[in-house]
């Protein structure tokens, strides 16, 4: 597979006094557009204002950073404003239109993942805003704003030509904005890092899988998700999605090693992994990670909303569903080395703990 794998940053597409927003290119990751994946990443300074807005692609959001606050307005639906927060996930399905909030010192981050078979340009998210220079409504003439409105021409200039900026503001620091209700979060978002833990293993790591059972929505989104929480220099076991779902992952925090092995047997990819990263693991390729001293934590979206993985190694590999006699065979040695090999991994899942 002749295609550049390795990790790449966003760039600035837009931003100003409020924050700024980030995507990732696929002429720099060139399987975003041939997974047809979007990324990007949202920064919202204090009193920052995303203007509400919807997009071509469905997506799964994360909070990377910060305290804020979010709208979500479902089609047909009345609005949600949740309250988010660093861990939380939300899936965003088509149609959705939101806006995101930051009213706190601290810098809110947010990172959008999502499949863009139906965008306008594979690989990249359009958002279409419904206010600002580049609202929708600038693109019609004054009659049809009246009308839809049912308004003045002097209102509907207003209304449609006094935001002059774009895509994020900032509003007054005196400005009231819409106070959070607990009970939209229900069914609308899951805090990764406090649900439960579908695997927690001891010096190893910790994973929680978003899928349709806690988070129902992004079966309308059309992925999974999961935060993986790797320990310092721990080894996740080399693995592949067998249900043909494309790997896309973010690097949280933290760093470490990473090998991607394809067709033929060959190592397509061999780095250092870093936070900020992102890389994508085609289909059936074998991946695993290598975690630095500080550890290494990552989010990924797969491309299938409860997705199924073989590992390689561990207690639930499939070496181990494979008879003596086969494995022997096929590895060519003795039965003395095939015993010695399957013997070993027989208490570990998924993560394996630095040996001693």
């Amino acid at each position: 597979m002749d295609i550049d794998l390795s990790p790449k940053l966003p760039k600035q597409l837009y931003g100003g006094a409020g924050g700024s927003y980030h995507a990732w290119c696929p002429n720099d990751l060139p399987m975003l557009k041939q997974g047809n994946i979007g990324a990007g990443k949202l920064f919202l300074n204090k009193n920052g204002l995303a203007l509400p807005r919807y997009s071509d692609s469905a997506k799964v959001a994360y909070v990377l950073q910060g305290n804020g606050v979010a709208g979500i307005v479902l089609p047909e639906k009345e609005e949600n404003v949740l309250a988010i927060k660093t861990g939380d996930a939300i899936a965003l399905p088509f149609g959705v239109v939101t806006w995101w909030y930051n009213k706190e010192d601290t810098e809110l981050q947010v990172l959008f993942l999502g499949d863009t078979k139906t965008a306008h340009k594979p690989g990249s998210f359009t958002d279409f805003f419904l206010t600002g220079s580049n609202g929708i409504f600038t693109g019609f003439s004054m009659e049809f704003v009246c009308r839809a409105w049912d308004v003045d021409e002097s209102t509907a200039k207003a209304l449609v030509g006094n935001q002059t900026d774009n895509g994020i503001i900032k509003v007054d620091a005196g400005a009231k904005m819409p106070e959070p209700n607990k009970d939209h979060r229900t069914g609308m978002a899951l805090n990764c890092l406090d649900a439960p833990l579908d695997v927690d293993i001891m010096g190893g790591g910790r994973v929680v899988v978003l899928n349709t059972k806690n988070l129902p929505l992004v079966g309308e989104v059309g992925l999974g998700a999961d935060l993986v929480r790797l320990d310092g220099n721990a080894m996740c076991s080399p693995g592949f999605s067998c249900d043909s779902a494309l790997q896309v992952t973010y690097i949280v925090r933290g760093s470490g090693r990473a090998q991607i092995v394809g067709v033929d047997g060959k190592r397509v990819l061999e780095t250092t992994v870093k936070a900020g990263n992102l890389f994508i693991v085609p289909r059936f390729f074998v991946v695993s990670k290598i975690s630095d001293n500080d550890g290494l934590e990552w989010f990924s979206i797969i491309s299938t909303p409860n997705p199924i993985f073989t590992h390689m190694a561990g207690r639930t590999s499939v070496w181990k569903a494979l008879s003596p006699e086969v494995l022997q065979a096929s590895f060519n040695v003795t039965p003395e080395v095939e015993k010695t090999f399957r013997s070993k991994r027989m208490n570990s899942e998924i993560f394996f703990a630095p040996s001693n």
